[in-house]
């Protein structure tokens, strides 16, 4: 059974965590209900047999003092964005965060400046040939999270899945983007997230 163990049990918590996510503007409150309702309905949900909707976990990667972002060129997208993955039947997202920013950016020192949630968001994808087949059109249903890695440290490229790693200031990382929807809906709240935790910090 899928739902047994371990990934019943992040599942719960993972659940419990969302519903108590206060929602940071309109886009979040709509796409909080959304992912709520698909998890609940949809066992297979973790799994990206669901062809429909999955699950994702992203990572907004900020240096010690906050003043830079670690972003990746994304082979699939051609603009630089934030990292993360498929769930892939992992329940516990954030440990899905953590892995693919070592894996994505080649570094070692990852670690979560909270385990609490940081963003949410519901991500189409447009339908595109991954690894010589085709994978229709679909939504990424996705918890972000922040964290934090020291900006000394040399990065890799995945060759597989990106051709750059660099860090940029908040404003460059905006700039650098050549997604619209994303730089206008998703990384300029980061931004705007990121900032505000800093003054009260």
């Amino acid at each position: 059974m899928i739902l047994e163990g371990n990934y019943a049990m992040n599942r719960q918590k993972l659940v419990s965590q969302i519903r108590r996510y206060v929602p940071y503007n309109e886009q979040e409150e709509a796409d909080k209900a959304l992912i709520l309702n698909w998890i609940e309905k949809n066992d297979d949900a973790f799994l990206r047999d669901n062809v429909v909707a999955h699950m994702t976990a992203s990572a907004w990667v900020v240096d010690k003092d906050r003043s830079k972002v670690l972003m990746v060129y994304h082979n699939i997208y051609h603009s630089w964005s934030w990292l993360g993955g498929h769930a892939d039947g992992e329940t516990d997202l954030l440990a899905v965060a953590i892995r693919e920013v070592k894996e994505e950016a080649g570094i070692s020192d990852v670690r979560p400046v909270s385990e609490e949630i940081f963003s949410l968001e519901s991500l189409t994808v447009d339908g595109h040939v991954k690894k010589g087949r085709y994978v229709s059109s679909h939504l990424h249903l996705n918890v972000t999270y922040l964290l934090e890695a020291d900006s000394e440290e040399q990065v890799s490229v995945k060759a597989d899945e990106n051709s750059g790693v660099a860090w940029f200031t908040p404003e460059e990382a905006l700039k650098k983007s050549t997604e619209p929807w994303f730089v206008e809906r998703v990384y300029a709240k980061l931004v705007e997230k990121t900032i505000s935790l800093l003054m009260n910090e």
